[in-house]
């Protein structure tokens, strides 16, 4: 009982100390985390990216000191005194779990209902790994995906998306343990009867889980069996329904919603020490306990037999073993750049007047024979989104593939990609509407918290969508996407800016890209190679004024740039010589020195911008001096031409926003 004391104690002491936190659920489920932890799961506290490890997820990340209690007391680089700085500033030890803060956390969970489909990716990607690289006798791809989720995960919408499809797909390798403690915060007592009685076994069943139900969570031995169970299991995802007590072991807390959410107090925390019978202060933890939750020797013994397989492996099969040590590393395959060179070229030569989307799938197509790794799909759009390319094959219920049909469940495909993103040796992409990136938004948010190479293609990008009306032309997304931190977002106006826009994509390694293409055909701009490569700085000059001196710039992206040459044309008829910037990626032009800045858009140079979508964000660029053609409310239903006129996108209102400001 000590070892499963031990959790309970660090929790409640962290939690205390901070005076903020979750300390009920660590202390319920610390009997099911030790024996899924001491007994189950294949890992290496001294090397928490060893590639053939068992993932760990917990999805209710408010009870994250049960994950930081697990990971210090087996051996992972997280000392007591990051225990004791829980939730403070710099700590390694956040509120929630936070991806590559400390060691061992698999992935960002708080925002409830991520983490199980951050799970449900991890689980595809073995699964496509393993079916790539092993053979027989060398499973060098061989492990499980572990995830703890609660009441809140259960209700949340993303978890029926995602474990909906995980049955479908039959993921036998995943296996989540319900914290079934019936309690929430938003009564006196906490009991969630009030709004909350779904069948969850019946449920996961028709999804075509195996579901154990009614599991003692306190109880060693039926915890065991339902995990052993789990993992013989070869063709289902399985869900483990476990009854606990929250806080339990607190005398007047435990099975309370005041436990859920606020620290016990100091009078409940002695009590409970007391009850237990933990003789020891805050944060000591005696020998024997770190003795026996030790995990180094037992985790490094398992990655030596793994290394040695895998030098097995190597002899027998060299480049498989190549691909797969660089895959996992995350590096791009030899040969690259040139290929990208070859590519741009190509594009160029060929001149092609078609909408993004199309030339957006032409990269898939071009870029997919070198780089094995991308993978992904489109939710029940792939037909729209262009997604799909020749080498494409559908992932199901057995064996690998490369493309996943995430079906009509945008949130939950997000949060697979990040899954898939997280787990390594893929480059994950899933497409849906850009008008649908509001379902996504929460798990393209995380991605971008994370710093994952994760890819969102949105099609359909403006109100060029046409006859589909208002609801489904998008007018803020495009500003929206660009208002999360460390998500880079690109709009191209034609082929070559679209084959750049994903050579840029595949590149990042520090955080997810989103893609944003057209539903309607868009010209080809002429350029020089100088240009080319210019674009991928963001915002360059496309077309330079009459005589090299600009009265003025318009700024402009995606399908505005034809508008804003119409516009050029025009008034270069009229002697006044403006200049056309094409600005793909406002995000990635920030980042430019300002001599670059400077040199495309010259200071004291009036300047207007031209975009199909909310007008407010381009007062960062052109100033309250300078003029803005977008779409303030929402659109309307006809075919794009006219939505466009309708709503003044014209050359010739471009043409006299110039004049006015001049």
């Amino acid at each position: 009982m000590d070892l499963t004391n031990a959790i309970r104690a660090l929790a409640m002491d962290a939690v205390q100390k901070a005076n903020s936190g979750h300390p009920g659920m660590p202390m319920g489920m610390a009997e099911i985390a030790e024996v899924l932890w001491r007994r189950h799961l294949r890992h290496n506290p001294a090397n928490p990216a060893w590639a053939d490890r068992d993932r760990f997820v917990l999805s209710n990340g408010h009870g994250s000191m049960l994950l930081y209690a697990l990971l210090h007391l087996s051996g992972y680089d997280l000392p007591m005194d990051e225990i004791r700085r829980f939730r403070q500033l710099h700590s390694k030890t956040p509120g929630h779990p936070e991806y590559s803060c400390a060691p061992g956390v698999e992935t960002t969970t708080g925002p409830l209902g991520q983490g199980i489909a951050n799970a449900v990716g991890m689980a595809v990607a073995e699964r496509v790994l393993a079916a790539e690289f092993n053979r027989e006798g060398f499973p060098i791809v061989d492990h499980h995906t572990y995830v703890f989720l609660g009441d809140g995960c259960m209700m949340e919408g993303i978890s029926h998306e995602a474990c909906a499809l995980a049955g479908t797909l039959g993921l036998c390798k995943l296996i989540a343990i319900y914290d079934d403690n019936g309690i929430s915060i938003d009564s006196e007592k906490g009991e969630i009867r009030q709004w909350y009685t779904d069948d969850v076994k019946r449920r996961f069943e028709a999804y075509g889980w195996r579901v154990i139900p009614s599991v003692d969570g306190h109880d060693f031995d039926a915890v065991e069996r339902a995990v052993r169970a789990a993992k013989r299991e070869k063709s289902r995802p399985t869900l483990i329904c476990a009854k606990t007590t929250i806080a339990k072991g607190a005398p007047t807390k435990a099975n309370t919603g005041a436990a859920h959410g606020a620290p016990l107090g100091e009078k409940e925390v002695a009590a409970t020490r007391e009850a237990i019978g933990w003789r020891y202060p805050a944060f000591e933890i005696p020998p024997h306990v770190y003795e026996g939750w030790n995990a180094r020797k037992r985790g490094a013994a398992a990655e030596r037999r793994w290394t040695r397989l895998f030098a097995a492996y190597g002899k027998q099969y060299p480049a498989e073993a190549a691909e797969f040590r660089r895959r996992m590393a995350g590096e791009l395959p030899p040969g690259w750049k040139t290929h990208c060179t070859a590519l741009l070229d190509r594009v160029n030569e060929k001149a092609e007047a078609i909408a993004t989307r199309k030339a957006s799938q032409n990269a898939i197509e071009a870029l997919a024979p070198v780089l094995p790794e991308l993978m992904g799909g489109s939710a029940d759009l792939a037909g729209s989104n262009l997604t799909m390319r020749s080498g494409s094959k559908p992932i199901g219920k057995t064996g690998g593939g490369n493309y996943l049909f995430f079906g009509v469940r945008e949130f939950g495909m997000a949060g697979i990609v990040n899954g898939l993103a997280l787990h390594g040796g893929l480059i994950p992409y899933g497409a849906t509407f850009l008008v649908f990136s509001d379902y996504a938004r929460n798990a393209l948010r995380v991605a971008a918290l994370m710093k994952i190479r994760a890819i969102y293609v949105f099609t359909h990008d403006s109100i060029g969508l046409g006859e589909d009306g208002p609801t489904h032309q998008p007018v803020e997304h495009t500003a929206s996407l660009r208002l999360i931190p460390n998500m880079e977002v690109w709009r191209p106006c034609d082929t070559v800016e679209s084959a750049v826009a994903w050579i840029a994509a595949v590149e990042r390694r520090n955080g997810p890209t989103s893609l944003l293409f057209s539903r309607q055909n868009l010209p080809f701009q002429k350029r020089s190679g100088e240009q080319i490569a210019a674009i991928a700085r963001g915002g360059y000059v496309l077309v330079e004024a009459a005589g090299g001196t600009p009265r003025a710039v318009i700024i402009a992206t995606g399908s505005e740039v034809q508008l804003a040459l119409g516009a050029q044309q025009a008034l270069a008829a009229e002697h006044i010589a403006v200049r056309v910037v094409s600005m793909p990626s406002t995000t990635v032009f920030d980042r430019q020195d300002a001599a670059w800045c400077n040199a495309v858009l010259p200071p004291g140079v009036p300047r207007v911008a031209v975009e199909a979508g909310v007008s407010d964000y381009w007062r960062k660029y052109v100033g309250l001096e300078g003029a803005v053609i977008g779409v303030d409310r929402f659109g309307e239903s006809a075919p794009a031409a006219e939505v466009f006129r309708f709503f003044g996108l014209t050359a010739e209102n471009v043409a006299q926003a110039v004049r006015n400001l001049l």
